[in-house]
């Protein structure tokens, strides 16, 4: 299957989702159709990236089975629930496992195409979290241990004063830690840095929730 950005609709249901998918692809996004949760889960790969229109009730596997199989694997595939019972425990559970949306069988053709353009972004984020969040763990894989201490000083507000008396380190010991800190990370300045230890936790938060 193509890594391409494509919307999977998995659906048992072969009306709908055949309607789903021509509505879809009028509006040139790429689609695939599933009659199963099993039958997606083969064809997935680990960098299949776009989201997934999930009918709840199927034979088999149900859909926050997949939900919850799909979070498991380290998924990034933001997920729009469809129901034809309006089932509210399950609508919370879904919202609660990190679905989209929550959508009534038929869905309104525009409300549709919305939430589909909704999750694609979302699915956009945070590829781009995880993508970001291995380059800096690379660059801090380079980091010595005390280096370390050093960062997490820095980030946590401590100038070199307060990083050196922490340490027991003289100033200048202190502050030739935290430019070879900066120089290792490539941060262009201290916010530089903030913001890569932020992209750090988007991305373990990405792939915690998956």
């Amino acid at each position: 299957m193509s890594n391409e950005e494509t919307v999977y609709i998995v659906d048992d249901e072969e009306s709908l989702r055949q309607s789903l998918k021509y509505l879809l692809e009028s509006v040139k996004l790429r689609v695939e159709a599933f009659d199963s949760a099993e039958s997606l889960l083969k064809a997935l790969s680990p960098s299949s990236n776009g989201c997934v229109v999930l009918d709840v009730r199927m034979p088999g596997m149900s859909g926050p089975e997949l939900m919850d199989h799909l979070n498991d694997r380290g998924f990034v595939l933001p997920i729009i629930f469809l129901s034809a019972h309006g089932d509210v425990p399950l609508a919370v559970r879904a919202m609660r496992g990190g679905a989209v949306d929550f959508l009534q069988k038929p869905p309104n053709s525009q409300v549709f195409l919305e939430c589909v353009r909704r999750a694609l972004a979302q699915g956009r984020r945070a590829h781009q979290d995880q993508q970001d969040a291995e380059v800096i763990n690379v660059r801090l894989a380079t980091l010595t241990a005390r280096e370390r201490e050093v960062l997490d000083r820095l980030v946590a507000g401590d100038n070199n004063k307060a990083i050196a008396r922490r340490l027991l380190v003289s100033y200048k010991t202190a502050e030739a830690h935290r430019a070879r800190v900066m120089r290792k990370m490539q941060a262009r300045s201290y916010p530089d840095l903030v913001q890569m230890m932020l992209a750090i936790r988007r991305g373990e938060g990405q792939q915690g929730a998956e």
